[in-house]
């Protein structure tokens, strides 16, 4: 029977990152039974002491991420007169950074930790975004940061994700003529809501082009100026009433329309 052996993880951050790669590299070692103890926000040299003491017992495997320099050097001599085998994760990394960037770093502990978090952040907004998109689940409209209202073909999903991308959660509503918008749309606080109009002429080109590339036939409604300019009108009159923010994409790429919402909105 193979005996269990043993991890120490020593981190002046949480030590995330290092049990993530560290259980990464222990899935190629399967038939071997390995715990991992973690120390995180290790910060002083008591604390240093305190963890390879506790290592020391076990005879354990030494891994660190310090991005305090004096600490990781603390830790390496440590290992090396107590005869503890360690591996050193980060400083290489930064050393070469370092010398790549002609800049020292900033050794904050917790920075990869800030990272991780604005990445699931974004994430979350982008999942949320795609479940809200073209007005579903409108019942969860009060948990968006934005609502986007507009008619059809005014880039309502690029422009979500976009801003999902940024960390904002984001649901939009299509405004169809001639049907009532959902009581949740008019329920949102109006400080959320923005409105994207656009010029006629231009939507009349996006929705021609959009039934010749579905084969359809462009002699409809959906592609006719006179019925688009209408749906515009009661469109910018529904926002006027709500008190929304109103933002025109007619002459606007997908990142300028979302900086220019963030700016109606006032979340920049």
């Amino acid at each position: 029977m193979v005996a269990t052996q043993a991890v120490f993880l020593i981190s002046d951050a949480t030590g995330e990152t290092a049990e993530h790669m560290v259980s990464a590299a222990l899935k190629q070692f399967r038939d071997r039974p390995v715990i991992v103890r973690r120390f995180s926000n290790v910060r002083n040299k008591n604390q240093v002491y305190e963890a390879l003491d506790q290592a020391l017992a076990s005879g354990g495997l030494i891994v660190y991420t310090m991005v305090n320099a004096d600490l990781a050097r603390l830790v390496y001599t440590e290992c090396d007169a107590l005869g503890l085998p360690c591996i050193d994760l980060l400083s290489p990394l930064l050393m070469r950074l370092s010398e790549y960037l002609g800049h020292s770093p900033e050794e904050m502990p917790g920075l990869l930790r800030g990272m991780n978090e604005e990445y699931f952040r974004r994430i979350e907004a982008v999942e949320f975004t795609v479940k809200h998109d073209d007005g579903q689940e409108c019942r969860n409209l009060h948990k968006a940061d934005i609502v986007l209202a507009g008619v059809s073909r005014t880039s309502k999903t690029p422009v979500s994700i976009y801003l999902a991308h940024r960390g904002w959660k984001v649901a939009n509503v299509p405004i169809v003529h001639g049907i009532n918008p959902p009581q949740e749309l008019l329920d949102v606080d109006p400080a959320q809501v923005c409105g994207l109009i656009i010029e006629p002429q231009r939507l009349m080109e996006l929705r021609a082009a959009r039934l010749l590339n579905l084969r359809q036939n462009t002699r409809t409604d959906y592609a006719d100026y006179e019925q688009i300019e209408e749906e515009i009108r009661s469109a910018k009159r529904l926002f006027r009433r709500q008190r929304w923010a109103i933002v025109d994409v007619s002459t606007r790429a997908v990142e300028e329309t979302a900086n220019e919402i963030l700016k109606k909105l006032k979340l920049l």
